[in-house]
């Protein structure tokens, strides 16, 4: 039975807004054989597609695997998105006319013999060219991913973490966008390795 990263499958998410469906056994299969390649920059499809039929795409960067749960805009006045946005400064929380929130959810995977260091360079690019950089909240905010040091077999979020626990399993990744951008599609994430900044690779987002 072949596994994925960290010996887990990643959930679907329970809200019908962004239902996931399951995708056939080869691409589990492509992303085995993808991990036992030489490359330090490899880009495969995981189990699970998005809206547009796109399936969620694993980035192997260096030692460290990095997989988009699910993208989406959110909603400060939905409960479960009110969470997400907790921890901001009354400034940050200010949207200027033309701009939306925006989320992108990601599991790290540490599946080599040596500890390393998670991406701390991460954006989003539209077609057009704009860019964004992540939001990182003032205050407190359980969900939002923290670049850090993982250990081997280890992973982030940690499963006991109520990002690890929630309903996408994944670290917060916030985003101011100009609502323009969701027009630029596709939108594309992209991830720099901390320890070659030459290596860097692109996942395409569900908007």
């Amino acid at each position: 039975m072949v596994r994925l990263p960290g010996g887990m499958a990643p959930r679907r998410p329970t809200r019908p807004r962004r239902a996931l469906a399951l995708v056939g056994a080869s691409a589990v299969l492509a992303l085995a054989l993808g991990a036992c390649g030489s490359s330090s920059q490899h880009h495969s499809e995981g189990t699970y597609a998005g809206e547009g039929g796109v399936a969620a795409p694993y980035l192997n960067l260096g030692p460290l695997v990095y997989q988009v749960q699910i993208s989406r805009a959110l909603n400060p006045y939905d409960d479960e998105d009110a969470l997400y946005l907790s921890g901001l400064s009354p400034a940050q929380a200010k949207l200027l006319p033309g701009e939306e929130w925006f989320a992108v959810f990601l599991q790290v995977y540490n599946n080599s013999a040596h500890a390393a260091p998670a991406a701390s360079d991460l954006s989003i690019s539209d077609t057009e060219g704009n860019t964004y950089t992540p939001v990182v909240p003032a205050g407190a905010n359980p969900y939002v991913y923290v670049p850090k040091t993982v250990d081997p077999g280890g992973r982030i979020p940690g499963l006991d973490t109520p990002a690890g626990s929630s309903s996408t399993q994944g670290a917060l990744l916030l985003f101011k966008l100009k609502i323009y951008s969701l027009s630029n599609r596709p939108l594309e994430l992209t991830i720099v390795d901390p320890t070659d900044p030459s290596l860097k690779d692109q996942a395409e987002l569900d908007v």
